[in-house]
């Protein structure tokens, strides 16, 4: 199964643009050295479409998942409780870090079966609660 994506490089820890398409595993690998390094950003999408994109933002073991379903629309996915909805969590959006209340904070693990679960269907929906930003 391939996908397109882009994501944080872990070399400069600086966000790369520029997609690739590879199968499911190298996403995995990349995932896997980012988590290591303690944070990092995600974009992935089927290579049949250009929309929708699940962005995946990270750090240590919190993370926010957004989905852009066209060009003009994003969603934050709801939380998992993980947090109270007063705290706030600080992750990598592309190459800033940006604080999310806890209402949009997932753990890590869960939001990363999340992520690999939309390689495989390329359905959002299925996802969980998306609010509309």
């Amino acid at each position: 199964m391939s996908v397109v994506w882009a994501a944080t490089s872990p070399d400069s820890g600086r966000f790369s643009p520029v997609e690739k398409r590879s199968e499911v595993t190298d996403l995995s690998d990349r995932f896997n050295d980012l988590r290591s390094r303690g944070q990092g950003y995600i974009e992935v999408r089927s290579p049949n479409r250009e929309f929708p994109v699940l962005m995946l933002a990270f750090r240590d073991d919190h993370a926010v998942v957004h989905l852009m379903s066209d060009a003009e629309r994003m969603s934050l996915l709801a939380g998992d409780g993980t947090l109270p909805s007063d705290a706030e969590v600080a992750v990598p959006i592309m190459d800033e870090l940006v604080a999310f209340k806890g209402d949009f904070v997932l753990v890590l693990d869960r939001a990363w079966d999340l992520v690999h679960n939309f390689t495989w269907t390329g359905a959002a929906s299925a996802l969980g609660e998306w609010c509309e930003l």
